[in-house]
């Protein structure tokens, strides 16, 4: 309220002609006047040219006398020391899921490439529990193009990349073995296990080649982007060095056989035989026998380009994807060669034709028996190869861009989807539902960018309850939270519902759009807006929807929705007040500016409904505002209008004043800053003002070559960012010297302050967060503290959580009791403290089957919320007497056994508890009508009995109970006779009814 009290002190009053005084009359002379002489028109504009450059005088002396004060002001004012420059992290992965994941031996963990790292998953959890080095270590220098286990050893793993080099790599330690470098960028690369120490790469020719010295690095090409008219060299490589004593980082291989040109390849294979090297590019496929590599490729046509590519796992065939969307199923690998090399034939093929669109990934199941191939359509197609038959895994989440077959033997055989917005998706082979989700953050550069070109404004906004940061999601009518903290993607919220299909021909359908975001100081509301466009055949939409935070469920609740809250016209501002009463204000391209407020509502029950309602609407000479601010205890509103800046009462929506900004003819954003909001910030196009508007002046004006169209203020600092240069500034208040000058290597959509903890308010450390041009999250500040996945110890990986396999006895009998508590990890999140309520245990049952955990991890938690815990001294004196008999019996030895011996569960293996069932099983053998006997005399089944007469000693109901005598079991198995076993024959299990 400073400013509102020093504005009401001194009222601007306009000077009205009369209030001018005139100016002094001239001395009396006694002299006569001189005549006066008629104007002529040369006079006239000589006189006119003479009263302009007057003017022009005068401007350059008030410009003057102004950059003096202005200089004056900041030589009295304390400067700030220049500022260290900006760091930044990335907080999504680059070029995710352009390759397929690969799975270790035992299906444990799944390797993924991003960028020039190699990232390793945990099967189970999908998190990163191991990084390989990057390019500031040992790693590749450019993008990772493909990735192979070795034929040898299932521990090693074989990279290519575009800076031409093969690296194979000890996974478990993160230790690089060798380097072999071609010189020449990878593309593909393959290999079998009947091939051993020898790999098949698709090279292209490089456009500057490294140099041949082997004590230094080879220059990296960086072509990333190959066109589909390149052609690619087919070459077999021995991953020996020629010279491995020599201690170079890197090597020549010791053999390099070439086997042919192709075009740019989409896909490159061995045959299930080994016998068999196929190539997809452009629209044929390249096929020829390694045990003749010289002779070169046979080529068969395809009809439409050929996209992917995958060899059946047991038969001499294989199948491709092309861009039409036909799956096709080459038999070619059998017949025989032509008498002439290179040669272009037609072969045997069978098609499978669901997809509209291009085919991105097939894969063969381990027995052969289906297909799967998925697409932009986001649907998982399963073809059974012998019925022509197809099932549907629909609805995804974004366009798959690989499928993966999962190698683990101890469960179901699962589906690995990887997604264009960087998520995987695990896919139940037994019920064709997704299992699991993993992702970091989704944002598909491809399908963003195609939606954003029409519509500047990038929603991004932080929420301060939860920490974490409102995102666009990969599909444009929906937002996603993400807490940086844990690099974990919190939720998806659905703005705007709306049916996810692919695009028909070639024509993309037009989405709703979420534009803008904001929320209030407090953290209990978000306002978004999102508006689809409308065509010839369709009116446009446009909704104010604003959400209220539920603590119990931390999601977002709709609670208001506004319907054109300005016509069909834009929304060019929308923010929150910071003051107790809150209030939201809108500006929109129908040149008014509308505020809203809170109402209550009581229903006949007595409940109060809280919900959102117009407030007032007014408008300024019917200019169009482009942006609105709020002051600092919310008692000001300003609205940036064309050439001029209106201050409103927050309360009664009257004018206090305007401010002039000469300077920017055309304003495009207004902000408070300083810690009392005395100052106000404008940007227009290349043109910085910062105004007091107490003192109703221009504190300074920073003029700059390029236009800036993003303006963050804070109380201390004014941060501008630049849309051509990517150039960054960070000015304070007091000066138009800017304290620091950087030049990103990317551009930024928006960028909003990121409250970092442990922070002094006076500090002149800041962090910031921003979505790039490419759609990519970046961080940036001072002193970044996020947890780097990339910096993760490589030796982490034996400690990921793998998945638990079951042994024969445990698929025979089931889990038994006695094993480690956690094995059922799904029970330890289930709060069994108070009894469950009929309601609460009802809900628990209504979400889909596939979403629920497993019955056995439900039934004892469930129990234990029902029974309550009978402790010793709890126990009623009729039981005490009830039982008094059987004590008395008891001997004094076993009364001086108070409390049973227990073992460790984790202790105990599954060997011990098949050594506890031995017994029984002998006994069982020694039955009369046992089918399998070789003696025909009658045993009788001995088991352990306790006379009434006999007094016996207690013992422990404990795993070990049968090893601890070890003298009772040899005189047991002494008096039962030995039964010769009958091998080689299959057994029945024995009814004991």
């Amino acid at each position: 309220m400073a400013a509102v009290k020093v504005i009401n002190h001194t009222p601007f009053v306009p000077r009205l002609p009369k209030d001018v005084p005139l100016p002094p009359s001239p001395a009396e002379s006694t002299s006569p006047p001189p005549p006066v002489k008629k104007k002529t028109r040369k006079s006239k504009t000589k006189e006119k040219e003479k009263v302009k450059e007057g003017v022009q005088v005068m401007k350059k002396q008030g410009e003057q006398v102004r950059r003096d004060a202005n200089e004056q002001h900041e030589s009295k004012t304390p400067q700030l020391e220049p500022m260290k420059p900006l760091t930044w992290t990335s907080l999504t992965d680059s070029n995710s899921n352009s390759h397929p994941p690969i799975f270790t031996k035992d299906g444990s963990h799944f390797f993924s490439i991003v960028g020039e790292r190699i990232k390793i998953h945990s099967t189970a959890s999908g998190k990163v529990v191991s990084t390989l080095p990057g390019p500031q270590d040992d790693g590749h220098q450019d993008i990772i193009t493909s990735a192979i286990l070795s034929a040898h050893n299932s521990f090693q793993l074989i990279t290519a990349s575009l800076d031409g080099t093969i690296k194979v790599w000890d996974f478990l330690e993160g230790i690089l073995l060798h380097t072999i470098n071609l010189e020449q960028p990878i593309h593909h690369v393959c290999g079998h296990e009947k091939i051993k120490d020898y790999v098949f790469v698709a090279t292209a020719k490089a456009k500057k080649k490294g140099t041949s010295d082997g004590d230094e690095q080879p220059k990296p090409n960086r072509s990333a982007k190959v066109s589909s008219e390149e052609s690619c060299i087919i070459l077999r490589v021995s991953l020996k060095p020629q010279n491995p004593a020599s201690g170079a980082k890197w090597h020549k291989s010791s053999q390099i056989t070439p086997v042919g040109k192709t075009r740019y390849t989409a896909g490159l294979a061995v045959s299930a035989s080994g016998e068999w090297l196929i190539a997809v590019a452009g629209h044929k496929a390249y096929v020829a026998q390694v045990s003749a590599l010289k002779s070169g490729f046979t080529k068969y046509v395809s009809p439409d380009a050929l996209t992917c590519l995958a060899v059946h796992p047991l038969e001499d065939y294989f199948a491709t994807g092309d861009a039409k969307g036909v799956v096709r199923l080459w038999y070619c690998l059998n017949q025989g060669r032509p008498a002439v090399a290179n040669v272009e034939k037609r072969s045997q093929t069978s098609e499978l034709h669901w997809h509209a669109h291009a085919v991105s990934s097939v894969a063969f199941t381990t027995n052969g028996a289906y297909l799967l191939s998925g697409g932009e359509e986001a649907v998982l197609v399963i073809w059974q190869l012998h019925s022509g038959k197809k099932e549907f895994v629909p609805r995804v989440g974004s366009p798959i861009k690989s499928v993966v077959i999962s190698r683990s033997s101890a469960a179901e055989e699962e589906y690995l989807l990887g997604l264009a917005d960087a998520s995987f998706a695990f896919v139940s082979s037994a019920t064709l539902k997704l299992s699991r989700v993993f992702s970091r953050i989704k944002l598909d550069s491809v399908t963003s960018s195609a939606w954003a070109s029409s519509s500047s404004a990038t929603p991004l906004a932080v929420h301060s309850l939860s920490s974490t940061l409102v995102l666009p999601s990969s599909h444009p009518s929906s937002l996603q939270t993400y807490s940086p903290s844990s690099s974990m993607l919190v939720a998806e919220l659905e703005v705007s519902p709306s049916n996810r299909v692919s695009r028909q021909e070639e024509k993309m359908l037009e989405p709703s759009r979420v534009e803008r975001v904001v929320t209030s100081p407090s953290g209990e509301w978000m306002a978004t807006i999102d508006r689809r466009e409308g065509d010839e055949s369709f009116r446009g939409e446009i909704y104010l929807k604003i959400w209220w935070w539920d603590k119990k469920s931390a999601f977002w609740i709709l609670n208001t929705r506004v319907d054109r809250p300005h016509g069909l016209n834009k929304v060019t501002s929308i923010s929150f007040s910071p003051s107790d009463d809150i209030q939201l204000v809108t500006t929109g391209e129908d040149r008014n500016v509308k505020t809203w407020r809170i109402r209550s509502t009581k229903d006949k029950k007595g409940n109060v409904e809280v919900s959102w309602t117009s407030r007032s609407s007014f408008g300024f000479r019917l200019e169009m505002p482009r942006d609105s601010a709020w002051s600092p205890d919310g008692s000001l509103l300003a609205v940036a209008l064309d050439a001029s800046v209106a201050l409103y009462d927050s309360r009664s929506n009257a004018l206090y004043s305007t401010i002039v900004c000469s300077e920017c003819p055309k304003i495009s954003s207004v902000h408070f800053v300083g810690s009392h909001g005395q100052y106000i910030a404008v940007l227009g196009g290349p043109n910085l003002v910062v105004c007091d508007i107490i003192n109703r002046s221009v504190r300074w004006h920073r003029r700059h070559n390029h236009p800036y169209v993003t303006l963050i203020p804070s109380q201390r600092f004014i941060i501008h960012l630049s849309d051509t240069t990517n150039g960054l500034m960070v000015y304070s208040i007091s000066s138009s010297a800017p304290l620091l000058s950087q030049t990103l290597p990317f551009g930024i959509r928006n960028l909003v302050w990121y409250p970092a903890p442990n922070r002094f308010a006076r500090s002149q450390m800041f962090s910031l967060v921003g979505i790039t041009h490419t759609f990519g999250v970046v961080l940036l500040g001072h002193d970044i503290s996020i947890a780097d996945e990339a910096s993760l110890a490589t030796k982490a990986l034996q400690k990921g959580l793998v998945v638990p396999k079951r042994s024969l006895f445990e698929e025979m009998f089931g889990v038994p009791a006695l094993t480690d508590v956690s094995y059922n990890a799904v029970s330890s999140t289930i709060d069994t403290s108070l009894p469950w309520k009929s309601s609460e245990t009802g809900s628990i049952f209504n979400a889909p089957a596939y979403l629920m955990p497993p019955m056995e991890s439900l039934f004892e938690p469930l129990i234990n919320g029902f029974l309550k815990l009978r402790l010793k001294e709890n126990v009623d004196e009729g039981h005490q007497s009830g039982i008094q008999g059987v004590v008395d019996e008891m001997t004094s030895e076993a009364m001086e056994t108070e409390e049973p011996i227990f073992i460790e569960m984790g202790k105990v293996s599954n060997d011990d508890i098949l050594d506890t069932f031995i017994p029984f099983f002998k006994d069982i053998a020694g039955l009369p009508d046992y089918p399998f006997h070789s003696d025909t005399r009658p045993v009788a089944l001995t088991l352990p009995t306790t006379p009434s007469s006999h007094h016996a000693k207690a013992a422990p109901r404990t795993v070990a109970s049968q090893k601890l005598n070890p003298n009772a079991s040899s005189k047991k198995q002494a008096s039962t006779p030995s039964i010769p076993a009958k091998t080689g024959k299959k057994r029945s299990r024995h009814s004991l009814a």
